[in-house]
């Protein structure tokens, strides 16, 4: 669980990121969240695009994504979410203290 100081330096972070996934008519399925799970491990920060042709509701979608990948949900402005997972091996991002 993310205190709020934290979630806010990972807001700044991800502001100048372009999103790395775009969730079209397909949706979210199991070989996305994969990938999603992949990405997480490389980078640890992540933006997810929702593109008005797909029938999820990015807010929806954004939850399951992250409860599915052990992400924590930074934020979902419009159809863009922000996925933040500590990477074990690939360690980029220190968080400040709660």
């Amino acid at each position: 669980m993310l205190s709020n100081n934290q979630r806010k330096f990972l807001k700044k972070k991800a502001h100048a990121l372009k999103p790395v996934f775009q969730v079209g008519k397909t949706g979210v399925h199991p070989q996305f969240l994969e990938e999603i799970d992949r990405v997480l491990e490389k980078r640890e920060l992540i933006k997810v695009q929702f593109l008005q042709n797909t029938f999820e509701d990015p807010t929806e979608a954004s939850s399951d994504m992250s409860r599915q990948t052990n992400a924590e949900l930074v934020q979902v402005i419009g159809h863009t979410a922000v996925l933040y997972r500590p990477s074990k091996d690939h360690k980029r991002i220190d968080l400040p203290k709660k």
